[in-house]
């Protein structure tokens, strides 16, 4: 008898460390969800700082819950909250594209729309809205326009876990490469319009391997409708609103990172004149319509140059809003309005 008892006692002992393990374990998870901050180091060096490896860590090492969930959320963009989606109430995205179709590298790569550090530029005032927004409203606005879909629940798990894989993303990184890794190739823009036939001949020549003749891509298999290469024009691509659709943003991202796996940043493929022309051609095709976007820039005189849509505040036609020459409106702004535009 005295034996169960002490027995019983040891379980009791044993039972309530387990139960106190997991409150602390549950808590934990609370603060980090509602003030990850708590959980960031303090910064090193910059010659110390080196950009995570993500694969790997995701592989070999303990993950957060909602980290993770944005990381599958943000890299298999179609299943968790696309067409693929198995609730219909989840299906924020409105094509098949994934968020890491255009943020390369599990959005890890400095130049290949890096989401690294991306939250420490926010809130920021954005011209679009004419406001300022916080890291929710950059993600929604991709949600509307490259995603061609609607925008998330700002309070959901979903938004949650991609903040937070964001966050996981740039944590430690010194402020002075918070800039430096946003950025895309510098490229000087050519005093022309875009050529499209020039354009079309890059395309054929550097791009048809991942994206195909027809633009449409390479899908993952024919059980799946996720891609490998995605679409650049189609009902399955980016829409009209999209900043992708702007050819200044389109080259400086081109000249940047494609072809794929052959150029870099610091050292491109293509002259600025091949991917200012081949985005010009890439861009020239139909896309879905964004809804209302001539609500966009409230305020015109902030809308970039080479937005293809009205209205302006300027007289430059449509024409030359899409396809340039870009120099000439720039001048007039800075001329006209004080101020200087660089997309």
């Amino acid at each position: 008898m005295e034996n169960f008892k002490f027995l019983a006692k040891r379980l009791a002992i044993l039972f309530g460390g387990i139960i106190g393990l997991i409150v602390v374990i549950f808590i934990g998870i609370q603060l980090y969800q509602t003030n990850p901050d708590l959980f960031r180091y303090e910064e090193i060096a910059d010659a110390d700082w080196k950009p995570r490896d993500v694969e790997n860590e995701m592989e070999t090492t303990y993950i957060m819950p909602d980290v993770r969930y944005g990381y599958e959320i943000l890299t298999e963009t179609q299943k968790h909250i696309g067409p693929q989606a198995k609730k219909p109430e989840m299906r924020y995205a409105g094509n098949n594209l994934k968020c890491t179709s255009c943020h390369i590298e599990s959005g890890n790569l400095p130049g290949g729309s890096s989401w690294a550090g991306v939250t420490d530029r926010y809130p920021k005032f954005g011209g679009r809205s004419n406001s300022t927004g916080d890291i929710k409203d950059r993600v929604n606005g991709c949600m509307e326009r490259s995603m061609n879909g609607e925008m998330i629940d700002r309070d959901s798990r979903e938004m949650r876990s991609i903040v937070a894989y964001m966050e996981w993303l740039g944590d430690k990184i010194p402020e002075s490469q918070v800039q430096p890794i946003a950025g895309f190739a510098e490229l000087e823009l050519p005093n022309r319009a875009v050529d499209l036939n020039k354009g079309k001949k890059v395309y054929m020549k550097d791009c048809t391997l991942c994206h195909k003749d027809d633009g449409q891509g390479v899908r993952n298999s024919e059980l799946e409708d996720g891609y490998q290469y995605p679409p650049l024009w189609g009902e399955d691509s980016y829409n009209e609103g999209a900043g992708m659709h702007r050819v200044i943003t389109a080259s400086k991202f081109i000249k940047a990172n494609m072809p794929y796996l052959s150029a870099t940043r610091d050292e491109p493929v293509l002259t600025d004149e091949e991917a200012y022309d081949v985005a010009g051609y890439i861009n020239s095709f139909d896309r879905p319509s964004k809804p209302n976007k001539e609500d966009d820039f409230p305020d015109r005189k902030l809308k970039p140059v080479s937005t293809p849509y009205a209205p302006w505040a300027d007289d430059f036609s449509a024409e030359q809003h899409k396809y340039g020459p870009f120099k000439p409106i720039i001048e007039h702004y800075i001329e006209k309005h004080d101020i200087k535009k660089s997309k």
